[in-house]
């Protein structure tokens, strides 16, 4: 870049956001749960530059003045948080959710202890293994056995694996959450080993704060992690939940005067006006993504798409997945599927499958509706979608199909289920979508 002109390289950022606005927002549809679209008005704050401001210290007691206002969004967006998870405590300065999992660790563990892991080939995440977090701080990681059936960790081998290595974590939640897993039982064995049950609800954040699945914490997690732009639909950064007050005084020390000091204020602001969505259209947002889900696979099924089912059936969540594997002349799985998809505009990713145990491919291709609901897709418009899905598997013709994609998202450019704290003066230009969400016109 050394010696080119600064306008130059300024307008050809702005192209490439304008870019990435028309593929995510005007022609294409991301069917990605490790995604979602913002409320306008949190996004907006994220620029707002209270960001660059310090923020060293705990509310009341920071070193540098003229922080009274930025102190009380700290306090307001801990607060929520704490509310939408139903929980004691509630860590913000979190930049990620794997820097949520690491703060875990290094408060319930030290390196060189054991920790029992998801592995891949449920979803785990590569924050609990050798190459994330758990790796980096030097744990001793060990891959837990395998419910295929239900699509989560064995409980007897669980216990069996926890009884011989003594770990002092057990972490559950995976990329790919299809039935709730056994909360209660892998409690009853972190209890008699000495160990901490974390759950990592980076995608199971918004179901669980809508109420559509199962409370981690209330049914036996010492700790919660997520990150907060996926199915929460906030900004991208992590949080960390607990009713532990040992875990949430640890986790603290660590954040500050540890790793965290000064953290972004204007994320932290932007998290609780996505948090105050949550409280009050939380529990349709939540059922809408679950109902469309569930509409999405039977569609697919239904034109001989080979959904990933096991005998308990497809998925209970907001996600699934395709077995590209089992299509016909898909020799490399999800991450080929994912690929000629995307030449169609829609947008998704491989994910691994119990078929994978072993291997290193991921068969699977993760489906998921959180960022559909977002844009007012319901359970009606699925058999339109999966139409267009099964065609992009199969079509020679992606230009095409890809028109008939940006046709299906016209119409959809305004975002539900989110309040409308903007200015009117300011944003007369926008629409409300319903009679209490805001929306907003897209590119």
């Amino acid at each position: 870049m050394q010696g080119r002109d600064a306008g130059e390289l300024v307008d050809q950022i702005d192209a490439m956001i304008e870019m990435n606005g028309i593929t995510h927002e005007r022609d294409g549809l991301n069917l990605n749960p490790a995604t979602n679209v913002m409320n306008p008005r949190a996004e907006e704050i994220l620029g707002s530059g209270i960001g660059s401001r310090p923020s060293l210290g705990h509310p009341g007691e920071k070193y540098e003045m003229g922080l009274t206002w930025l102190e009380d969004i700290e306090v307001t967006a801990q607060a929520l948080a704490a509310e939408t998870f139903r929980a004691d405590f509630a860590e913000i300065r979190v930049g990620s959710g794997a820097m949520a999992n690491l703060y875990v660790f290094m408060a319930c563990a030290q390196a060189g202890d054991a920790v029992i892991v998801p592995p891949a080939s449920i979803g785990g995440h590569v924050t609990h293994h050798q190459a994330g977090a758990a790796g980096l701080y030097g744990l001793d990681i060990h891959e837990a056995p395998i419910d295929v059936e239900n699509h989560t960790v064995d409980v007897d081998g669980v216990a069996d694996l926890a009884r011989r290595v003594q770990p002092k974590v057990i972490t559950i939640g995976t990329s790919l959450n299809l039935f709730p897993h056994p909360i209660e039982a892998l409690r009853e064995i972190a209890d008699e080993v000495g160990a901490t049950l974390m759950f990592d609800a980076a995608h199971l954040s918004g179901p669980i704060a809508g109420g559509s699945w199962p409370d981690p914490l209330a049914r036996g997690a010492h700790v919660m992690t997520m990150s907060t732009y996926k199915s929460l639909g906030g900004p991208p950064s992590g949080l960390l939940v607990t009713n532990d007050a040992t875990i949430a005084e640890r986790v603290d020390a660590i954040a500050y005067p540890g790793l965290t000091a000064n953290f972004d204020v204007a994320s932290s602001a932007s998290l609780a006006i996505a948090l105050l969505d949550w409280r009050d259209f939380g529990s349709t947002y939540a059922k809408r993504m679950h109902d469309t889900a569930a509409a999405l696979a039977h569609e697919l099924i239904e034109l001989g798409v080979p959904v990933h089912r096991t005998e308990r059936g497809v998925t209970e969540s907001h996600a699934f997945a395709i077995d590209a594997s089992a299509l016909e002349g898909n020799t490399a799985g999800g991450h080929e599927l994912a690929l000629r998809l995307e030449a169609c505009g829609l947008l998704a990713s491989a994910i691994g499958l119990p078929k994978d145990i072993g291997t290193a491919n991921a068969s699977g291709l993760r489906i998921g509706t959180n960022e559909l609901v977002r844009w007012g897709y319901q359970k009606r418009h699925m058999a339109a979608l999966a139409s267009l899905i099964a065609e992009g598997i199969t079509s020679e013709n992606p230009k095409l199909v890809m028109s008939r994609v940006a046709t299906f998202r016209r119409g959809h450019r305004d975002v539900h289920l989110v309040h409308d704290h903007r200015p009117r003066d300011r944003y007369h230009d926008h629409r409300v979508a319903g009679s209490r969400s805001a929306g907003r016109r897209r590119r």
